[in-house]
């Protein structure tokens, strides 16, 4: 696996979409376009009842934002684009109709955390560390503090922003309630993940639809919310902390 994808696979009334990038499944624009296309895209199909999302690899579920993207950010515009990419993902995941199981293997960063906290119900290995580090390059984590807060709660949300260069690990991340649940090893998560997506399957669509509107219910604003934070995000990555700290990843 060298090369950035985005595929899905529907077994079932299953759908398993899956993201991977070399750079420790890190997103760029394109992958972050193509993966809330997608997400929209399978949860309008009449064949899936249930999205199982997952990353290639079985070490690092996501890196966050695209650091070699980033450091080519010259103008507020394309920093608001940039960042918007993560707006769109978390705003299809909101949107779409199915059930989305999250399948986390490993640690996850940044963005990656909101993907996370902005599935259904998520699964993880003990493995899964998480991490906010973006106040560690003079920008926030503006764009998926919203879904981040929403599954954890404020205080545990500021706990990791604030304390950017600490990861936590995976039962803190359950006791905060972005994880339903932790296991030993890939092997063993994969098999629940599974079992509990059939399981999914055997439900009333209608009901699971109308379920995921409750559960969604005060986020209407996100479309015009998460794009005023991706504007801030956008507009600090111009600042000189950001491009000076941003130089050492060249």
């Amino acid at each position: 696996m060298s090369e950035a994808y985005v595929k899905q696979e529907i077994q079932n009334n299953i759908a398993t979409i899956e993201f991977f990038h070399p750079e420790q499944n890190s997103l760029p624009s394109d992958v972050l376009a193509k993966l809330a296309n997608t997400i929209t895209e399978v949860g309008n199909s009449n064949e899936v009842k249930v999205i199982i999302l997952k990353s290639g690899g079985d070490r690092t579920f996501c890196a966050g934002a695209s650091f070699q993207e980033l450091i080519s950010i010259n103008d507020a515009a394309t920093g608001k684009v940039f960042f918007s990419g993560f707006a769109n993902v978390i705003n299809a995941m909101r949107k779409c109709p199915k059930f989305i199981i999250g399948r986390i293997q490993g640690k996850t960063v940044g963005g990656g955390v909101g993907i996370a906290a902005a599935t259904d119900y998520c699964m993880a290995t003990k493995f899964a560390a998480i991490k906010l580090s973006e106040l560690n390059v003079g920008i926030g984590p503006f764009v998926v503090s919203p879904a981040i807060e929403r599954k954890m709660g404020v205080s545990a949300m500021s706990q990791i922003a604030i304390d950017a260069n600490t990861f936590y690990d995976a039962n803190w991340a359950k006791e905060k309630g972005l994880f339903a649940q932790v296991f030993e090893n890939i092997e063993e998560m994969d098999e629940a993940v599974q079992k509990f997506a059939e399981h999914l399957c055997t439900y009333n669509p209608e009901a699971m639809l109308e379920m995921k509107k409750v559960f969604w219910r005060g986020t209407e604003d996100w479309d015009n919310l998460l794009a005023e934070r991706a504007a801030i995000s956008g507009r600090l990555v111009l600042s000189d902390f950001t491009k000076e700290t941003l130089k050492k990843f060249k």
